[in-house]
Parts: structure tokens; sequence; C-alpha cells
């Protein structure tokens, strides 16, 4: 009798999964909780996970939703397998799944390739080079790719027959990275078994006459560094929030531009919430300018689920639809990245824009961020505030 209750559910513990994308099966880890009805679901990131905010297991059934990105699983549970779909916004994936079988400790000899690399490639926002974040332990590698709106997320994997095969899906951004080391010291890199690129360590990518990535310190800017930078939007309970209300004189002010669709800005969220732990009390302030899809506009229910997630302590405005970014902030120039934070001296002018945000799995790159945005904040915050009027 117990043998066939528990074969009438999911078993609870790590799963192997796929989606399949344009054809393209990407593999990934994935956690089933819980007891039937009342499972739950996670993807990761890393060592980041990502759970559902509500789920059933009925009739066979399992169904799992994900508020923060307003995206739901369904999936039927037969012949010791999770069979269904993915959706999220206008997108729907195909889904398998089965229970994980511990695998053997990975052994054997694989090419070094840990360490930085950089790789041509032309993107819209004008970007001629992408970087490579690698970290590897003999034959496993994690791995990203970084580019000026922020990374892929963690890449993982490992090597085998003469190349390493990496994937990434977090309930966003799918990708399969096939690495293949070659005679010359570069590497091949196929990403989604179409683009191809060639990459080199990034000490040697001038000499290699790979172009310099695009810097995301200096990628955005504003018409005007003299003028301050304004905005007055409405928050989720319809109160105008703008720069002229007294909780931002003499302030310094985080302006992060987003929005709740944005992978890269769930990146952000838990760094800007920890800086405004931290330097809320020495006269910082932070502000969420979100641009959403006009369903969202009407009912922000996946921004609400946002601001949960991370404990989202300052105000997030609702700006407007992507579609008038540049309307809605038309001091910017060359504003084009999700996200994009601007950091604001206690005089209300704009002193840097940094453009994406890299995640712990760039490694060096998001430990350098941090490391700046902490030595930025001390100097404005340090500023006196009276003579800054």
């Amino acid at each position: 009798m117990f043998a066939s209750l528990a074969a009438a559910q999911p078993p609870a513990g790590l799963w192997d999964a796929t989606v399949t994308v344009n054809d393209l099966e990407i593999p990934f880890r994935f956690e089933i909780s819980g007891t039937a009805p009342n499972l739950s679901g996670s993807f990761f990131n890393g060592d980041e996970r990502i759970s559902s905010t509500g789920g059933s297991f009925e009739n066979g059934t399992l169904a799992l939703n994900f508020d923060q990105y307003a995206s739901k699983l369904e999936a039927a549970w037969k012949d010791g397998a999770l069979d269904g779909k993915y959706g999220r916004s206008n997108r729907e994936y195909a889904f398998h799944a089965v229970p994980a079988v511990p695998k053997p400790a990975a052994s054997g000899k694989a090419p070094s390739i840990d360490g930085q690399w950089e790789f041509a490639a032309k993107s819209s926002k004008g970007e001629s080079a992408w970087r490579l974040e690698v970290r590897q332990s003999g034959v496993r590698v994690t791995a990203a790719i970084l580019r000026v709106d922020g990374d892929t997320g963690a890449l993982e994997g490992s090597y085998r027959d003469g190349k390493f095969v990496l994937s990434h899906f977090d309930g966003a951004r799918p990708l399969l990275l096939e690495v293949t080391p070659a005679a010359d010291g570069t590497l091949e890199l196929v990403q989604n078994g179409r683009q191809k690129y060639t990459a080199v360590r990034a000490a040697e990518a001038r000499a290699r006459n790979v172009p310099a990535p695009t810097d995301p310190a200096t990628h955005t800017s504003v018409k005007d560094p003299s003028e301050r930078f304004h905005f007055s939007f409405r928050d989720l309970n319809g109160n105008l929030v703008s720069d002229t209300d007294a909780r931002f004189r003499d302030k310094v002010v985080i302006v992060a531009i987003g929005g709740s669709w944005c992978p890269n800005c769930h990146d952000e969220a838990p760094f800007l919430e920890a800086l405004y732990k931290k330097y809320r009390a020495r006269g910082l302030e932070i502000v969420g300018l979100f641009f959403e899809e006009s369903d969202q506009l009407k009912d922000p229910a996946r921004v609400r689920a946002f601001i949960r997630q991370y404990g989202i302590e300052y105000p997030m405005l609702l700006a407007g639809e992507t579609g008038e970014l540049h309307e809605k902030v038309p001091q910017a120039v060359n504003l084009d990245c999700w996200p994009t934070t601007f950091f604001l001296g206690r005089d209300g002018r704009v002193r840097a824009v940094h453009a994406g945000y890299a995640a712990p799995a760039s490694g060096v790159y998001h430990d350098g961020l941090e490391r700046d945005v902490n030595e930025l904040l001390e100097r404005l915050l340090n500023e006196n505030s009276m003579a800054a009027r």
C-alpha cells in the first residue's frame, strides 16, 4: 500500500529536467518538495534557489506557479516521468523531468579553461565583444557570459568527448553552451547550437585583435550632468512619488530602472535591498522605476510578487511600458539596458550610471562591481549635505 501511495505522486528531491527551446533541449536541475496535494518546486541559478509561490498535485498533474515570473509549470506524472509545459509571458516551452539518479563522482582529466575570457560579438546595444567567466574544478565547470546588460545566469556542466557542455535554466534565459578547447589556446564556443564564437584569454584579447567589451560604467550617461535628475511616477498604491519629495532631500539616491520581467533585474534586487539596509541610516534612499507590460500596469501582480520575493522596502514606481523608456526618462543618453542604475549625490545630480548587473555567476566581475558601488556610496554619503545644496 505504501509503495502504491509513493508511486502516486512525484517523489520529493532533485530531478534531471529539460525545456525544449527552438527544438533544442536545455538540461537543468529541478527540485520538488512537499507531500501531495501541496507540492512545491524550485529552479536553480548556481546556489540561488527560485521557488514556486504556490503549487498542487491533483489527478496526476503537477501545477506550480512562480508569481515572481508570472509563469506556470504544468506536467503530468506518468511512467516515472513528468511531461508538460512551462509558460512565461508569451513564451511556452515543453518540459520533461525524471528523478535524478545519484551519479558517480566526476573523474578523469580535462584541459584547464578556468579564468576570464573575451570574444568578439555584435549586439543591438553597440557591443563588439562579450566576456566569459569560467570556474573549474576538475572536469566540472561553472561559467557565465557577461554582456553590458548582465550575465546569462550560472551555466553548469562537465567535460566529455573533447568538449565542455554547459547549460542553464532558472525559469528564464535558457541557454546551452558547448566549449571546445583548441590547440592554439582559444576556445571554440557554440551557443544554443547555432551561434559560433572564438574566445581568447582576457589578458591576450587586445593582442589577438578582440575588441574591448563595452564598459557598463560609461555605456549610459545624462545630457546635462549639472542638472538635477527628475522622476515623478505613482507607486503600486497610486501615490505620486517625486524626486522633490522630502524623503529624498539631501539624500544620496539610487534610481534603479528595470522591470519584473527582466532576469537581470531579479539578480540586482537582493543587492539593492542589502545596500538599503546597510546605508539607509546614513542617508541613502533607493527608488525603483519599473517599466512593465500593459496588463501589469493595470494589475501589477508580478511586481508585487517581485517585491515580496526580495523583501524590498524602498518605493517601487510604475513608470510606464517598456517602449516608453526614453520618453519617461528623457535626461538619459544611450539608455538601453535592463537594469540601469543611476547614482545621485545629495545635490540630486547624477554622479555615476551603471548599465546592467553582473550577478554572482560573473565571478570577479560581480565582486568588482559590488566593491565599486560600495566605495562610490561611501564617497557620496560622506559629502557635506549642506554644501551640496
